[in-house]
């Protein structure tokens, strides 16, 4: 069976500012670098329709040649136009999972919903199961405790 996510309810959220510095470069760092100092506010800055956004956190790693794995933070969104292509969240087969939309295969009566790992086969979605498209992903944010990035 595939992996599914875990959904965080952040429609109450509280404000969370957080310092924000622009412009920081990834190169040899500069004692002399002056970077404006601003506030960041998720809840401000991400998030365009409070009341249809929520979190989801991934788990398993059918999403991992999307750079989505363990532990990382969807923000999705229920008011976003999905399209072919989006990376959505949907309840199928009685769980919620992340994945990307397919809808070329409409006019042949069925959608379906693709993994990011060639383990995981698509999900054929027609019109006896039972599918709810949750929402849009419109964010990511990685949770670097986890990643493994050096062979």
């Amino acid at each position: 069976m595939d992996d599914f996510v875990e959904i965080i309810n952040a429609e109450t959220a509280a404000e969370m500012r957080l310092p924000f510095y622009e412009g920081l470069k990834a190169g040899f760092p500069s004692p002399a670098a002056d970077y404006e100092h601003k506030s960041l506010d998720f809840n401000r800055d991400f998030i365009r329709h409070p009341e249809a956004t929520y979190y989801v956190r991934i788990k398993g790693d059918s999403m991992e040649q999307a750079g989505l794995t363990e532990g990382d933070l969807c923000l999705v969104d229920r008011l976003e136009e999905v399209s072919h292509g989006s990376l959505v969240v949907a309840f199928v087969s009685g769980g919620n999972t992340v994945k990307f939309l397919d809808t070329s295969t409409r006019e042949q009566g069925y959608l379906r919903l693709i993994a990011a790992n060639p383990k995981y086969k698509p999900f054929i979605i027609d019109a006896s199961d039972e599918f709810v498209l949750q929402g849009k992903v419109i964010f990511t944010i990685k949770d670097w405790r986890y990643a493994q990035c050096l062979p």
